[in-house]
């Protein structure tokens, strides 16, 4: 791909494309604003392929993170009143490659979903509002009516919980 062959790009596209767009529908919450947000990521993957670098993470999550921050820069320009709740039901379904990536999906999904249930309600919404959501943590703050740094505090502690949890399943080696 980082030679931007064209057939590298589909392949990608067919092997990720439904993750991606699941990824951006539930939070855009919109298909056409999703359908968009799904073509500028690939794109950006396909310009920026040369960068890269396989030992900072997988191909998978690369992408994944490319479509998140998409659809939280496609939210922010249209957000003008950051007081709505967001219901949060994601389903992170792949197409289903093969059945070893199917149920490594599988084992990673229910780990984090197991990970994210054993958190305390208001690290768990916060994290759901910063990742899914897209908020920033001062716009949290305004959500939740609490100080900024009891957000900073709850997104710290959660993400070192969920670090520990996952590295104590055998999800993640770091």
């Amino acid at each position: 791909m980082s030679s931007r062959n064209e057939a590298a790009i589909a392949e990608l596209y067919d092997r990720y494309g439904r993750l991606a767009y699941s990824i951006a529908v539930q939070m855009l919450g919109d298909p056409g604003k999703a359908e968009d947000c799904v073509q500028d990521a690939f794109i950006r993957v396909w310009r920026s392929s040369s960068t890269f670098d396989p030992a900072l993470g997988s191909l998978r999550s690369w992408l994944v993170a490319t479509v998140r921050n998409r659809a939280i820069d496609i939210m922010r320009a249209q957000r003008k009143d950051v007081t709505r709740e967001l219901a949060l039901g994601f389903d992170l379904s792949d197409d289903r490659a093969n059945p070893e990536s199917e149920a490594s999906s599988s084992f990673e999904r229910r780990a984090v979903r197991a990970a994210i249930a054993h958190l305390p309600q208001e690290q768990r919404k916060t994290l759901e509002l910063s990742y899914f959501g897209g908020f920033t943590q001062t716009e949290i703050a305004k959500i939740m009516n609490v100080p900024l740094g009891t957000v900073k505090g709850r997104m710290r502690l959660a993400l070192e919980k969920l670090s520990s949890y996952l590295r104590a399943s055998g999800v993640i080696d770091v």
